[in-house]
């Protein structure tokens, strides 16, 4: 090799080689910064691309989950309020069984009478507070149900079907008219609830199997959550004991690498022993 004072190819390899090590060592220093092995798509544009995609799935998913969470309060509040339908329900054919004995006086029978009022009107009361955010499924104010996001692609749903337990309707038969004060109208009564004790057990089933798929869906949708993310660190988390290990070595490199640069810029001070006058 040439002796020169204008290249020196030593030091330019020594810089080079240095150069590469300083950009390793920060890119071990950012993966151990942020516990990604892939941060941005320079790192792998094909693997951050599929990255990106599953934690747009996963941002939907946390959609759908609120959308069910509501989803499932709105069917317990309805159920709570159906259930307590059907336990009035029950009181009232007490009502309704004693008031048929002809044998009652005057001032009994209106006593019955205004209790099964009472707990008519109670029926009412409970429809009109069976309400979450909004939505009341017992007053038919719904009478299509409520349909909820099922995927994080927005192309299926679940429903919870409207039950109309509304006085006088398809359900309860009874009218919010309706009264007890004679044998035969008690025997009529009789008749109607018998049938919407029926009916209401039967709408109550209904929406309870509908809330416990919906509640069995929220819980799958949140595995599913997991899973997605847990495979995305598959994809891109770092391994930080390996780069730990590495972080060490390329320090130790980078050390190395200075020294040489520092030996490599010395070589040409050799050229000025060749102009040294003899002693």
């Amino acid at each position: 090799m040439s002796l020169t004072i204008n290249t020196n190819k030593s030091a330019m390899v020594a810089l080079q080689n240095l150069n590469a090590t300083s950009d390793k060592l920060g890119a071990t220093q950012n993966k151990i910064g942020t516990g990604l092995r892939i941060s941005t798509s320079k790192d792998n544009s094909a693997i951050w691309a599929i990255a990106q995609n599953q934690r747009a799935d996963i941002g939907g998913l946390a959609s759908v989950k609120m959308g069910l969470n509501r989803a499932q309060s709105i069917g317990d509040v309805a159920l709570t309020a159906g259930q307590s339908i059907s336990e009035l329900l029950v009181q009232m054919k007490e009502k309704v069984v004693a008031a048929q004995d002809s044998s009652l006086t005057t001032v009994s029978r209106k006593a019955l009478d205004a209790d099964f009022k009472s707990l008519l009107s109670q029926i009412s009361q409970v429809i009109r507070n069976a309400s979450f955010d909004g939505a009341d499924l017992l007053d038919n104010s719904l009478p299509g149900g409520l349909k909820f996001l099922a995927d994080a692609g927005a192309t299926s749903y679940v429903t919870i079907a409207n039950q109309n337990l509304s006085l006088g309707a398809t359900i309860i038969t009874l009218a919010s008219t309706s009264s007890i004060t004679s044998t035969t109208l008690a025997s009529t009564a009789l008749s109607q609830l018998q049938a919407s004790i029926g009916n209401v057990s039967l709408a109550l089933a209904k929406m309870g199997a509908q809330v416990r798929q919906i509640e069995n869906h929220n819980t799958f949708v949140g595995k599913l959550s997991d899973s997605i993310e847990a495979g995305i660190g598959n994809l891109v988390d770092a391994d930080l004991a390996k780069e730990s290990a590495r972080l060490q070595a390329l320090q130790v490199q980078q050390q190395l690498g200075a020294q040489a640069l520092s030996i490599a810029n010395q070589s040409p001070n050799i050229i000025l022993s060749l102009f040294r006058g003899g002693g």
